[in-house]
């Protein structure tokens, strides 16, 4: 991507002064107050936190499937809770922690079920798409008529994210994507998210606490403590922030080992 086009292009994702309030009989609790995030188009965002610090949270307010207590959520331009109106999964796709196929469903109409929903496409011309989409993550054709309960959770992760992108979106959100997978096939499925996300010209938003997965692939960090972001930067400015979050997260022993994967992915940088 030329770095120039990327600086000029405007915010995919804008989230100003954000307030986020969970209240629940008669309590409230406060999990996002004056929240500012800024992804820019092109990145590869991951977003970390503690438990309860509303990574997730961030992720349906994207979506518009949340509406904050104050503040505002742009995306692609336009209001998140407007993304419903123009039809959100041609705009923004999402994969699941876990997938969420359809288990009565096979493989192709899982990838095809967006498609399904406009009702105004002929079957072939769905079916081509999603046979498309299937071989764009890695799965051949004899994929398709499978259940997702034959399928390893590998290769439901990448049914899911067929179906994430079967409309094109420009932004892509990901929750815990590499949860529940060995280390090769986390390490595959990495390979694969990177792959894309250059190819297709991906803007990606991850929420995710493998620190592999964070240092393989992110190209920024935002890191989400006290409420607020208190930094979104590459990995290596985010790691020498001085806050205590970031010094148990990343300086432990599991940081440790996963900030190997600095010196040999450069571009993480």
């Amino acid at each position: 991507m030329n770095p120039v086009n990327q600086i000029t292009r405007p915010p995919v994702v804008q989230i100003s002064k954000l307030c986020s309030v969970f209240r629940s009989a008669g309590h409230q609790a406060v999990i996002h107050k004056d929240l500012d995030l800024v992804i820019g188009a092109g990145e590869l965002l991951s977003i970390v936190g503690g438990s309860g610090s509303g990574k997730t949270v961030l992720l349906r307010q994207i979506l518009g499937l949340e509406t904050p207590a104050q503040g505002s959520v742009m995306v692609l331009g336009k209001p998140a809770a407007e993304l419903g109106d123009a039809g959100a999964a041609s705009r923004v796709g999402m994969l699941f922690q876990h997938g969420a196929l359809f288990s009565a469903f096979s493989v192709l109409d899982n990838i095809a079920f967006p498609l399904r929903e406009l009702k105004n496409l002929p079957e072939s011309l769905v079916r081509d798409a999603a046979l498309v989409k299937l071989q764009m993550v890695g799965l051949d054709a004899s994929q398709a008529y499978k259940m997702p309960a034959d399928l390893s959770g590998g290769m439901i992760k990448r049914v899911a994210l067929a179906r994430a992108l079967i409309m094109d979106p420009p932004l892509l959100l990901l929750d815990e994507p590499t949860a529940g997978l060995d280390p090769d096939s986390a390490d595959a499925f990495c390979a694969l998210l990177r792959s894309l996300h250059r190819e297709l010209d991906l803007t990606v938003v991850m929420v995710t606490h493998d620190l592999d997965t964070l240092f393989e692939l992110s190209t920024r960090v935002a890191v989400v403590a006290d409420k607020r972001v208190v930094i979104n930067a590459p990995p290596k400015e985010v790691i020498a922030f001085p806050h205590p979050f970031i010094h148990d997260f990343f300086l432990g022993e599991r940081g440790q080992r996963a900030m190997e994967l600095l010196r040999e992915y450069p571009f993480a940088v």
